[in-house]
């Protein structure tokens, strides 16, 4: 495929988010699908409240819409193994987080689904993904960034994708509290390994969807940034998740994942390590988690935590690459 053909990914996914938006958008705001805001966040955050979600369904719709499109264009068979692989994470847990939200602000439950039950839907997605992922005769190994080395995992890999897809998707999910910065960060996440996709790993279906992908957010954040018009909810946060730590393993980088997804890993060990402290010292070590709280409480302004973690995730990536493309 031309190098071309990658921009015009990016624009029709941009294209078609763009557009779609501003339909979307008012026909949530009148079933009244808008955003419950918990208590015990950041006060800052009241102000949301009834803000539209499940913008999450206008970024998959335009994800899958972009990638089949350029797919039946480029590659010899348009629903390969690959492309069904994706498709399965991207929409089992889209339709996941769907459920997650339509609970929320349809049924008037703020917390959604039980951690059980997600953990549930999540954890059978992850199984059918390793049950099809095994028909490509994938090596077992994991490799070591910036270096030859691989370590041969043999029955522990199944485990490792398991953990890694359910992992990512709720380390993303946790993300998504402030307006744009899931967005941002997983641009550059998506970025990132579409790059790696189409140069160092050519892999097209991992290239065509990750490119789409970066395409449809970046239209979304015409949207989604502050002061978002819209939010992605679970539908969205979920999907973005299981689809980066699916591309990952595809492209046999699941250890650059921790890399170039640093920020992601960053929200979820503050949540950890809060949890962790509370339990055995009674004491708290961030004022509050996920860490984009713990910045906000301490003064920072919205724009200001959002801009700090996009500029560290810029770095992440960029190191991400220079891993892959250098060393």
């Amino acid at each position: 495929m031309e190098d071309y053909l990658l921009i015009i990914t990016v624009g029709i996914a941009f294209l078609i988010t763009v557009l779609t938006c501003p339909i979307f958008i008012p026909f949530l705001t009148r079933l009244k699908f808008g955003q419950s805001i918990r208590e015990e966040g950041p006060q800052s955050h009241l102000k949301k409240a009834g803000t539209p979600t499940m913008g999450g369904l206008m970024i998959i719709l335009s994800i899958v819409t972009t990638a089949l499109i350029m797919l039946n264009r480029t590659a010899a068979v348009l629903f390969s193994t690959e492309t069904i692989l994706i498709l399965v994470v991207l929409l089992g847990y889209g339709l996941l987080g769907f459920l997650d939200d339509f609970i929320k602000v349809v049924l008037k439950r703020n917390l959604g689904l039980t951690s059980k039950q997600k953990l549930a839907g999540q954890l059978l997605i992850a199984i059918l993904f390793y049950l099809i992922l095994r028909t490509l005769a994938l090596p077992t190994t994991l490799g070591i960034p910036g270096t030859d080395l691989q370590l041969e995992l043999g029955f522990l890999y199944p485990i490792l994708v398991v953990v890694i897809l359910i992992g990512t998707s709720n380390a993303v999910n946790l993300t998504d509290g402030v307006d744009g910065l899931v967005s941002g960060n997983a641009v550059l996440a998506f970025g990132a390994f579409g790059i790696l996709a189409w140069t160092v790993h050519p892999h097209l279906e991992a290239a065509i969807f990750s490119v789409a992908i970066v395409g449809a957010l970046l239209g979304f954040l015409m949207f989604n940034a502050h002061p978002a018009k819209v939010f992605m909810g679970d539908t969205g946060s979920l999907a973005l998740g299981g689809t980066l730590a699916a591309i990952a393993i595809l492209l046999k980088l699941e250890v650059l994942l921790i890399i170039i997804g640093g920020v992601f890993v960053m929200e979820t060990l503050s949540v950890m390590i809060q949890v962790a402290s509370f339990k055995t010292r009674g004491k708290r070590v961030f004022l509050m988690s996920p860490l984009h709280h713990h910045y906000e409480l301490k003064g920072w302004s919205e724009w200001r935590v959002v801009m700090s973690f996009w500029i560290v995730g810029f770095i992440l990536a960029m190191l991400g690459l220079f891993l892959e493309v250098w060393l």
